[in-house]
């Protein structure tokens, strides 16, 4: 594979990034929501030096996996060949086929892990409910720097779709309904979700492999903190504060703090368009998409323009997806603590009804 002096320089830059994220551990980067759509401090970790030096039990309770107290029916099934490609699942107790949740763990494309997927659903109640979850991990941004993929991006997003396909290949096996599947999760995770829900099915039904002759479809999405568009135009306009998104096209270099490499994004987007067009989820909004729950944690309510505290998670990124989707007739619900629907109160109840109801 050849790589351009570009590509070249931000692999370097990025094999040290990813020794340091991979160093850190999934819980020291972003916070993943909760049910209620707050963020949830991570578990603190301790130097990489120290960890490697400590005995089995000490790594053992520095791990920042989030422990499961129900035992998964499928631990670590691998849907790919890359060490992180793989997932979990919990299967309903049903005689005729389940819906299910598919959740993608959030921590901005550069850690985290599936495990915190019982941080942000109420597992028992969903099981209780008849639906099924998966929760996968995938490829990360700072993994795709290294190996020289452009955009960053698309390994995390391609690894979410081929996952989704690889559970609908299960379906029989697993007692599921292919038709209501729902995407969930948290932040970047969120974004994922979306861009599965937004995105022209990428089925290949001529393709030798099975699995990607699956549809990637989705019954609905319910996420937290999501990211609705990563056009660095579009999310400033309603953003002016806004600072992410530019480590998804390779605008990120070690040491340069988010304004920086955002304020390069922005400048770069012209030569980035193509991506932004294939990557962004709000740029496959149309009329046959699915229904679409985005809870925010924000307590005070905003309107475009507005700075805000925490741009990179605000509800006024739900504005402007559901700004694009209401004239197309696609059912879009934004809430959170500031401007609440009480017609959706928890990720876990939105899911339950969203994936019981009939369309």
């Amino acid at each position: 594979m050849n790589f351009s002096p570009a590509a070249l320089q931000r692999r370097a830059t990025y094999t040290a990034l990813l020794t340091l994220a991979l160093a850190a551990g999934p819980a020291a980067l972003a916070q993943e929501p909760t049910a209620t759509g707050k963020p949830e401090q991570p578990a603190t970790t301790k130097p990489a030096a120290k960890a490697a030096q400590a005995k089995p039990a000490a790594q053992a309770a520095n791990n920042p996996i989030v422990p499961y107290k129900i035992v998964p029916t499928a631990k670590d099934l691998p849907y790919g060949t890359h060490p992180r490609q793989v997932l979990d699942f919990w299967q309903a107790k049903s005689t005729t086929p389940t819906p299910v949740v598919f959740f993608i763990h959030g921590g901005g494309w550069n850690n985290g892990d599936k495990s915190s997927a019982v941080r942000t659903l109420d597992l028992p109640k969903l099981l209780d409910s008849g639906i099924s979850v998966v929760t996968i991990n995938y490829r990360l941004v700072p993994q795709a720097y290294e190996a020289g993929i452009e955009p960053p991006v698309k390994w995390p997003l391609t690894d979410a779709a081929r996952a989704l396909q690889f559970v609908r290949s299960k379906a029989g096996e697993w007692n599921l309904d292919k038709a209501r599947i729902g995407a969930c999760g948290g932040a970047a995770g969120a974004c994922s979700s979306l861009w599965l829900a937004m995105h022209d099915d990428m089925a290949l039904p001529e393709s030798k492999d099975p699995i990607e002759r699956e549809s990637t479809r989705l019954w609905c999405a319910v996420v937290s903190g999501a990211q609705t568009s990563l056009d660095p135009a579009e999310t400033s306009a309603w953003i002016p504060n806004m600072e992410y998104g530019g480590h998804a096209y390779g605008f990120r270099e070690a040491g340069q703090a988010r304004p920086a490499e955002f304020k390069k994004f922005l400048a770069g987007r012209e030569k980035v368009l193509p991506w932004l067009k294939e990557y962004s989820p709000a740029s496959h909004a149309s009329k046959d998409d699915p229904t679409i729950v985005l809870f925010y944690g924000q307590k005070e309510p905003a309107q475009k323009g507005d700075t805000q505290k925490d741009p990179t998670h605000s509800i006024l990124l739900g504005k402007l997806l559901k700004e694009k989707l209401d004239p197309l007739g696609v059912k879009c619900v934004v809430t959170s603590p500031g401007e609440p629907d009480p017609s959706f109160t928890s990720i876990t109840d939105s899911l339950i009804t969203e994936l019981k109801a009939n369309k």
